[in-house]
């Protein structure tokens, strides 16, 4: 079933860069929309960036200019590039597939965290 496999993070400095992957284990197209969500401690759970089926990307307010989402349906992935990484950036970060406008596919997380 729609398994999706994160991979990409890691520590990093404040001002420096991460690409996450996330692997599908079937086409991205059987997904309405695929999106990067994420978690840091005591927080809740918020979406970094979405796209939908046609290609079009959303984003949350305080990633835009710094993160860029992007798909390869040849490889049935979908990846987070990450620049100008903050402190605040820190969260496990989470693949996700959608699915009648209900986010129920999700993959198992990777960190970030980023030091100032």
């Amino acid at each position: 079933q729609g398994q999706l496999v994160e991979s990409g993070g890691g520590l990093v400095q404040a001002g420096g860069s991460l690409r996450l992957s996330c692997a599908a284990s079937r086409s991205i197209y059987t997904f309405d929309a695929m999106g990067w969500f994420r978690q840091a401690p005591g927080k809740q759970r918020e979406l970094v960036a979405s796209i939908i089926s046609g290609g079009t990307t959303n984003y949350a307010d305080s990633m835009k200019g710094r993160f860029t989402i992007s798909r390869d349906t040849a490889k049935n992935a979908v990846y987070l590039q990450m620049n100008s990484l903050k402190p605040e950036d820190t969260a496990v970060y989470y693949c996700a597939g959608e699915r009648a406008g209900l986010w129920v596919y999700w993959g198992q997380g990777t960190q970030v965290t980023v030091s100032s």
